[in-house]
């Protein structure tokens, strides 16, 4: 969907569909999972994934970085000060200034930590990172997020790789009526109706990666993401009928014998 580009600090995305590149079982089946994911974003752990050492096998000698947006993630911080580290370590490398920013609050849950997540954004956005905030659903702290700098929001739908699909619909609207940046929903989906259901939303992007990786077959799971994305953004550019408690004729009667 070329015509249909989101856009965020002046980048602009062919795909609306993001996908991350860990719990595959190597780099080659992440390269064809990405393949048919259609996806133009692909995100990665800089504390899990090499990205930065060329003296070891880099997952960059897959993906290619002319092709792909590569997004690193500071996945597996739990706290601002190391989330910041993480970030600057993947920026230092040259690679982008685009970070997706994630500190954990709970080894459990993995439910953010809003508060280290706002300090760690405050920080990044001051070094002129590109700052992409993991964050739960809450409305409140994406407009503080947005007030820092950030230029669009990453609302949990689900606790990470649960796969129990988006569970506060009107968490996200009530989120897309607070901030007038792009909403992409991070974490929690489990399969193509629920990625389709985002985009119905209004939701900008989804960005996922177990549901696909943890799939019997993850590359067939990531073209059905694929479509899954295009029919959800296609029906709500489209516009769909309102919901009634009674039936409409589907036929009109005007003109029907006998009328």
């Amino acid at each position: 969907m070329i015509d249909d580009a989101l856009i965020i600090a002046g980048i602009e995305f062919n795909s609306r569909l993001w996908v991350g590149t860990g719990k595959y079982k190597d780099f080659a089946e992440t390269k064809k999972a990405i393949e048919a994911s259609g996806a133009d974003v692909v995100t990665v752990s800089v504390r899990r994934v090499n990205i930065i050492d060329k003296g070891k096998e880099n997952l960059l000698d897959y993906i290619d970085p002319k092709k792909y947006k590569i997004l690193p993630n500071t996945a597996g911080c739990y706290t601002a000060k190391d989330a910041v580290r993480t970030a600057m370590l993947a920026a230092e490398a040259g690679i982008t200034k685009l970070v997706k920013l994630e500190v954990i609050g709970d080894e459990k849950t993995l439910f953010p930590d809003n508060e280290a997540t706002l300090e760690a954004a405050k920080a990044l956005v001051k070094e002129g990172l590109i700052v992409l905030p993991y964050v739960s659903d809450d409305p409140i702290v994406a407009r503080k997020l947005v007030d820092i700098g950030c230029p669009a929001v990453m609302p949990l739908a689900a606790p990470i790789g649960s796969g129990l699909g988006i569970r506060n619909p009107y968490n996200l609207l009530i989120i897309m009526q607070t901030v007038k940046v792009p909403i992409i929903v991070d974490a929690g989906v489990g399969t193509a109706s629920d990625v389709a259901l985002a985009m119905e939303l209004g939701c900008d992007a989804v960005l996922l990666n177990t549901a696909i990786a943890g799939a019997k077959d993850p590359i067939s799971m990531a073209q059905a993401m694929k479509y899954g994305v295009l029919a959800g953004r296609l029906a709500y550019k489209a516009g769909r009928i309102p919901k009634k408690l009674y039936a409409t004729a589907s036929s009109p009667i005007e003109g029907m014998i006998g009328n």
